[in-house]
């Protein structure tokens, strides 16, 4: 039993910080204001209103993971290259550190003082169709997905490094002793065995984006349409007070997330037996 006193901490934190406030939140999507069982507050959220905000916040989480994922990808493999000095490497990841956890309010505000209001890269963004509040109020998918994604690939590059150092220098050699190019080698070795991670890890990205709130909301302010923004709306009252079916919206979500980290644990499991 001793053995175990140390994750002791850990586990008095998940559960007053995670467990126990799920459990009240899954039990209230489930009240009506005066604590009765009620099924109404679920069914509520499969209205069209309030499917098209899922809809819309699971389109942005997607492109925000494809645009992350890419990116990260293509960083990650160039960082742990051979050839790449090891100064450029621990400057990359010590800045992906910092910038993966660059959200909220900071960054949008970041975004929106270096595009100002009237420069020319705000006249291009409005070309391609690409919006922010501040500087239209209709910020697109798009455009939020193009934000999001200043911190999902430094996230996505700091999953991908401990998959591309697993890649053993043997098997690049064996593949080029073959005959194989190094597009045969990426297409018919690297890449079979990166896929559980590639996939595990745009997953996370996936559910950083679906749950992100803040820069969405200092962007978008009240008129977004992201259910992380209707939840907001619904308990701060901008538009009608409602906690109850915030809490249904929010249980919504938590099915959602759960799905995403089951799909990410069977990822991860298959992944494992390479990094061996």
């Amino acid at each position: 039993m001793l053995r175990y006193l140390g994750v002791v901490p850990l586990g008095a934190y998940l559960l007053v910080f995670l467990l126990i406030p799920t459990g009240e939140l899954v039990v209230d999507a489930f009240r009506d204001p005066s604590g009765t069982f009620t099924l109404s507050n679920v069914t509520t959220i499969f209205q069209a209103q309030y499917l098209s905000s899922f809809a819309a916040s699971l389109e942005l989480s997607a492109l925000a993971a494809l645009f992350g994922g890419i990116l990260g990808f293509f960083a990650a493999t160039a960082v742990v290259h051979p050839n790449a000095p090891r100064l450029v490497r621990s400057s990359v990841t010590t800045f992906s550190g910092m910038a993966a956890n660059f959200a909220g309010i900071p960054l949008a505000f970041a975004f929106t003082s270096t595009l100002g209001a009237t420069g020319v890269i705000t006249v291009a963004f409005r070309h391609v169709g690409v919006s922010l509040a501040a500087v239209n109020p209709d910020a697109t998918t798009l455009g939020l997905a193009l934000v999001y994604t200043y911190f999902e690939f430094p996230l996505m590059l700091l999953l991908l490094v401990p998959a591309l150092d697993g890649l053993k220098r043997e098997w690049r050699e064996a593949a080029t002793n073959l005959g194989a190019s190094g597009f045969t080698y990426w297409r018919t070795v690297a890449l079979p065995i990166l896929v559980p991670s590639l996939l595990g890890a745009t997953v996370l990205l996936f559910g950083g984006a679906f749950s992100a709130y803040a820069t969405a909301y200092a962007l978008s302010g009240s008129t977004g349409n992201l259910v992380t923004e209707l939840i907001g709306n619904l308990t701060n009252g901008n538009v009608t007070v409602d906690p109850q079916l915030a809490y249904a919206l929010a249980f919504g979500m938590i099915v959602i997330i759960t799905v995403l980290m089951v799909i990410y644990g069977l990822l991860q499991r298959r992944a494992s037996r390479w990094l061996r």
